[in-house]
C-alpha cells in the first residue's frame, strides 16, 4: 500500500512536471502572442504618429491604418484559436487524470486562469484596435471637414474681395482712391506691427511715444504724396484753378510736418536703447518705401484712366492663378532644381506656366477693356456720383494695322519663324534689296531678305499689355518673395487675419505694390510722352507777370 502511494505520488509528481512543461510550451503561445501584439501596437502607434505628420493630407494615412487594423485582427484571431485549442486539450487531459487529486484540481484552475487571462487580453486588444480605428476614422473625417471648411471660407472671401473691387470700379475714381488709402493704412499697420509684437517687452516699458512717432511718419508721407497728386489734378482742370492759391502751401506744410516728426523722433531716443531705436526707425522708413513709396503714383494711374489701374491688378492676379495651376499639375516633374530658397513651395514649372498664361490673358484683356470709354478716358474732376466719360481716345486704344518689327524674327530660327501664323517670307528679286516681294517656292530669282508679320485690327495697347505682362511675370513675384522672407524671419504664417482664409492685406498686395509703380513709369515713358496740357499752360500763364504775359501772347501770335 505504501509502495502504491509512492508510485502514485511519483506518478502524480511526474505528471505535474510533464504537464507543467507542456503547459508552458502551450500556455506561452497566447501570452507571448498577446505580449507581441501589445509591442506591435505600440510600434504601429509610433509609426502612425510619424506617418500622420508626413501624410496627414494624403490618402496613404487611411491605407496604412486599414492595413495595421487587418494585421492586428489576424494576430488576435490566431491567438484566440490557440487559446481555444489549449483549453480543449486541457479538458481532455483532465478527464483522463484522477478527478480526486487536489493537486490536479489546483493545476487545472491555474491553467484556466492563464487561458482566461490570455483570452481577456486578446479581447481587450480587439477593443483597443476597434477604438483606434474609430478614432483614426473620426480624425480623418474631421481633417477633411476642416479642409473643406477652409476652402469654402477662402473661396467666399475671395469672391467678396472681387465684388468689392468691381463695385468701387463702378462707383468711380474717388471711391477707388478711398479704397487705395484704406489699403495703405492696413499695409503700414501690418508691417510695423511685425517688429512691434516681437520687441513689445522692450518698447512698452522703455521707449515713450514709439507708436505715435511711427504713425506720424506715415501721415507725413501720406500728406506729401497725395497733396502733390491733388495739386496735379487742380493744375489739369481749369475749373479748379481757383484753388491754386491754397495749393501753393502744400510743399511748405509737408516740410513742416516732416520737421516736427523728425524732432519728436530724436527727442524720444533713450540712452540705453539707441541702436535698437535706430533699427526701428530704419524699419519704419523701409515700410514707408514699400507701401507709400511704391503706391505714390497709383492714384495717378486711376485718373489717367481706369485701364491703367485695372490691367496691372488683373495681370498680377492672373499670374498668381496660372502659376498655382501650373505648379500643382507639373511642379518638379520636369525641373527638379529648387526655384528660390526663401519660398520652397515655388517651382520652375509654376513660374514658367504663370508667365505663359499671363501673356495670353493680358493680350485678350487689354483688347476687351480698350472698347469702353469708362476704362480708357482720363478724369480731371473729383465727382462723388458715377457718370459717363467722353473723350477722344488715345491712339493706343484705336484699332490699327501694325507691322511687327522684322528684327525680332532674326533672333529665332527661320524654321520656327515660318511656323508663326501670318508670317510672310519677303525676298529680294535678283539680289536687288529695293525690289522686294513675297517669296515664291522654287523661284531661283528670289533670295530671302526678312520675315514680315502684319497685324490687322490690332489695338496698340495690346502690345503695351504684353510688356506689362512680362513685368508681372518676372519681376512682380519677387515682391511676394520679399514678403515670404519677412514672415520667415519673424516666424509668421500670415501678416494678419484681417481677411479670413487669405491672411492680411500684405498677403494679398505683396506683388501689387511694385506693379503699380511700373505701370506709372511705363505710361509716362511709352504712352503719354507729353507732360504739358492746355490747362497746365493756362496755369503757367497765370503765374507770369503782366509784361511776361504780353510777350507770351505776342510770341503765340507769331507762330
Amino acid at each position: 500500500m505504501l509502495g502504491l502511494r509512492r508510485r502514485t505520488r511519483k506518478s502524480l509528481l511526474g505528471s505535474d512536471d510533464d504537464d507543467d512543461e507542456s503547459k508552458k510550451e502551450e500556455d506561452g503561445t497566447p501570452v507571448v502572442e498577446a505580449h507581441a501584439i501589445l509591442l506591435e501596437k505600440k510600434k504601429n502607434d509610433d509609426d502612425d504618429g510619424r506617418i500622420f505628420n508626413k501624410c496627414s493630407s494624403s490618402s496613404s494615412w487611411n491605407d496604412h491604418q486599414e492595413s495595421t487594423r487587418k494585421n492586428l485582427e489576424n494576430r488576435i484571431n490566431r491567438s484566440k484559436q490557440n487559446a481555444k485549442k489549449l483549453n480543449s486539450n486541457s479538458r481532455s487531459s483532465n478527464s483522463d487524470s484522477d478527478s480526486n487529486s487536489k493537486h490536479d484540481c489546483c493545476w487545472s484552475s491555474s491553467s484556466d486562469r492563464k487561458i482566461n487571462n490570455a483570452t481577456s487580453l486578446a479581447m481587450s486588444q480587439t477593443t483597443a484596435v476597434a477604438a483606434a480605428t474609430t478614432t483614426a476614422t473620426a480624425a480623418t473625417a474631421k481633417r477633411d471637414e476642416s479642409k473643406l471648411q477652409k476652402i469654402f471660407i477662402r473661396l467666399f472671401f475671395g469672391i467678396l474681395m472681387v465684388v468689392i473691387f468691381l463695385s468701387h470700379l463702378y462707383m468711380g475714381h474717388v471711391y477707388l482712391c478711398g479704397l487705395i488709402f484704406f489699403t495703405e493704412v492696413m499695409l503700414f499697420r501690418e508691417l510695423v506691427k511685425v517688429r512691434y509684437n516681437t520687441f513689445f517687452y522692450i518698447i512698452e516699458e522703455t521707449i515713450p511715444l514709439f507708436r505715435t512717432t511711427q504713425w506720424l511718419w506715415f501721415w507725413t508721407a501720406i500728406f506729401y504724396t497725395y497733396s502733390d497728386f491733388v495739386v496735379e489734378v487742380i493744375k489739369g482742370n481749369t475749373s479748379l484753378h481757383y484753388l491754386l492759391d491754397y495749393a501753393r502751401f502744400q510743399t511748405g506744410f509737408s516740410f513742416l510736418l516732416y520737421s516736427g516728426t523728425f524732432v519728436l523722433t530724436i527727442a524720444t531716443i533713450q540712452p540705453g536703447y539707441i541702436r535698437f531705436q535706430l533699427n526701428q526707425l530704419c524699419w519704419t522708413i523701409l515700410v514707408l518705401c514699400l507701401t507709400v513709396g511704391q503706391l505714390k503714383y497709383i492714384m495717378h494711374n486711376v485718373y489717367n484712366g481706369l485701364f491703367w489701374f485695372t490691367l496691372p491688378i488683373m495681370l498680377v492676379v492672373s499670374n498668381d492663378s496660372f502659376a498655382w495651376l501650373a505648379g500643382i499639375t507639373c511642379g518638379r516633374k520636369f525641373i527638379q532644381r529648387e526655384f528660390i530658397s526663401i519660398s520652397p513651395n515655388k517651382t520652375w514649372e509654376g513660374f514658367i506656366g504663370g508667365w505663359i498664361g499671363t501673356m495670353i490673358f493680358g493680350w485678350h484683356l487689354a483688347r476687351f477693356m480698350a472698347k469702353y470709354t469708362w476704362m480708357i478716358c482720363p478724369e480731371t474732376t473729383f465727382s462723388l456720383l458715377p457718370g459717363t466719360l467722353e473723350c477722344e481716345p488715345n491712339h493706343v486704344f484705336q484699332p490699327a494695322t501694325n507691322i511687327f518689327p522684322s528684327q525680332v524674327f532674326e533672333l529665332i530660327p527661320s524654321g520656327i519663324a515660318q511656323m508663326i501664323p501670318g508670317v510672310v517670307d519677303i525676298c529680294m528679286v535678283d539680289g536687288n534689296a529695293t525690289n522686294l516681294t513675297a517669296c515664291v517656292s522654287g523661284e531661283d530669282r528670289h533670295t530671302h531678305h526678312h520675315f514680315e508679320l502684319v497685324l490687322k485690327e490690332l489695338y496698340p495697347v495690346q502690345i503695351h499689355a504684353l510688356g506689362l505682362s512680362l513685368f508681372a511675370s518676372f519681376v512682380a513675384p519677387f515682391g511676394g518673395f520679399l514678403a515670404s522672407a519677412i514672415k520667415r524671419a519673424y516666424g509668421l504664417k500670415d501678416f494678419a487675419s484681417f481677411i479670413p482664409g487669405h491672411g492680411g492685406m500684405m498677403d494679398r498686395m505683396d506683388c501689387q505694390l511694385l506693379m503699380a509703380l511700373c505701370t506709372w513709369v511705363h505710361y509716362n515713358t511709352f504712352v503719354n510722352m507729353t507732360t504739358v496740357s492746355v490747362p497746365k499752360m493756362i496755369y503757367m500763364y497765370k503765374l507770369m507777370k503782366e509784361s511776361e504775359q504780353e510777350e507770351f501772347l505776342k510770341r503765340i501770335s507769331e507762330l
